[in-house]
């Protein structure tokens, strides 16, 4: 008879890693949505919030080229200018959104609600508060000086442009782990409102948790959302859990304000040994 042992870590969560736009800040994760459309419009190709949201999550450039590449996009590209988009015209619309979007920014700041709440929780129980976004450095200084007015401030930023690849790539969540001197990813938990952003998390070997309501999946405001009539919220959050799910999300809940359960429910399985 032979054996084989498995080495489990069994200790408590050491951190949680928040997005921002969509997250802890910007229900309905509007800022980026908004500008998207705006720099398609400079072009004369009109686009869809549908089809501004699509690639969300990823480098802001990259997003720009994703949109681009959508078929719908591309036909309207091709009958207004005679071809279809370019590189180089990635690169003029990354150069109109900058300014656009850093424009804007504060517009959009107001935290989440139980963003507060649940960081002073989590920093209670012992946990580092790590983020990761998609948004550039500049843009990100204005949203933490936002955030910091209101009472948030993570342990560590860490933006695309500071790695060598935004999501679904593991780069954000390792380079916070590196900054938070976590002992191993098993021990952190990942919390996004994209599909990108839960993938960025598995694909760094964390446990995830995807927020379903509060941003871009169902992409409205608060007061939005708050007067919709039941059966259309119920529509929504339906199809916004299924995609959450279908991604590999660990748990899928409606906003930040509805995650400690599952920290609760991590950490016990944490302690029976089980990993993400």
């Amino acid at each position: 008879m032979s054996f084989s042992y498995r080495r489990a870590y069994r200790g408590p969560i050491e951190a949680v890693l928040l997005d921002w736009a969509g997250t802890t800040m910007d229900f309905g994760c509007m800022a980026p949505a908004v500008v998207f459309v705006q720099v398609y419009e400079r072009k004369k190709v009109p686009i869809t919030i549908d089809e501004a949201r699509a690639p969300m999550g990823a480098h802001k450039k990259v997003h720009i080229q994703k949109i681009s590449q959508l078929d719908t996009v591309r036909r309207r590209w091709q009958d207004v200018h005679g071809r279809p988009p370019t590189d180089a015209d990635v690169d003029a619309m990354f150069a109109d959104f900058v300014p656009l979007q850093l424009a804007c920014l504060s517009e959009y700041s107001k935290l989440i609600p139980g963003t507060l709440e649940v960081v002073a929780e989590l920093r209670k129980r012992g946990a580092k508060i790590g983020s990761t976004t998609g948004y550039l450095t500049e843009m990100m200084k204005i949203n933490r000086d936002d955030a910091k007015r209101q009472g948030y401030e993570p342990d560590s930023t860490v933006c695309a442009s500071d790695v060598p690849a935004g999501r679904p790539y593991p780069y954000m969540c390792l380079q916070n782990a590196i900054n938070l001197g976590i002992t191993t990813v098993q021990s952190c938990v990942k919390v996004d409102d994209t599909v990108p952003g839960v993938e960025e998390g598995l694909n760094s070997g964390m446990w995830t948790v995807g927020l379903a309501v509060s941003g871009n999946e169902v992409g409205l405001p608060l007061q939005a959302w708050q007067a919709l009539p039941e059966d259309q919220k119920a529509l929504k959050r339906a199809r916004a859990y299924t995609r959450m799910q279908q991604c590999g999300a660990h748990y899928v809940v409606d906003t930040i304000a509805d995650l400690m359960p599952c920290i609760d429910d991590i950490q016990a399985r944490i302690r029976r040994g089980e990993t993400p």
